[in-house]
């Protein structure tokens, strides 16, 4: 997994297609606010059915996750202050977790992401424009 940091502060993941895991391995911090995380059976495995019960969680800001199914982008990624940090290539099978700072995308060629985040969502209310790169 490819971390990108400022100053100790964790501002983006992106786990790559081809990587893989062979046994149980969560790639983020337990306090993260969102987990990520390869988890692994073997076969004959099984997943106890169950319900998350109800926890009352406050978050004071939005975690995204992209999973880019197919085509090309570049990745920009921002510090806390607006400022550039990093800029990575992401293709199809690439998962990208955006924790901190701000984020940007230049598409290469024609491109289907699906996108995750907590919700309710706000809209644009919930979002502050960065210099274009």
């Amino acid at each position: 997994m490819e971390r990108i940091e400022r100053d100790g502060t964790l501002l983006a993941c992106v786990v790559r297609a081809r990587e893989d895991a062979d046994r149980t391995t969560f790639l983020t911090p337990p306090e993260l606010e969102l987990q990520l995380g390869f988890v692994v059976y073997g076969a004959g495995g099984e997943v106890a059915a169950h319900r998350h019960v109800p926890v009352h969680r406050s978050l004071d800001r939005t975690l995204e996750v992209l999973l880019v199914r197919s085509g090309a982008a570049d990745l920009d990624v921002f510090d806390e202050a607006g400022e550039p940090v990093a800029t990575t290539p992401v293709g199809a099978g690439d998962l990208v977790l955006l924790v901190a700072g701000g984020h940007g995308l230049r598409f290469r060629e024609p491109t289907v992401l699906l996108e995750i985040k907590q919700g309710p969502y706000g809209g644009l209310s919930e979002k502050e424009l960065l210099p274009p790169r």
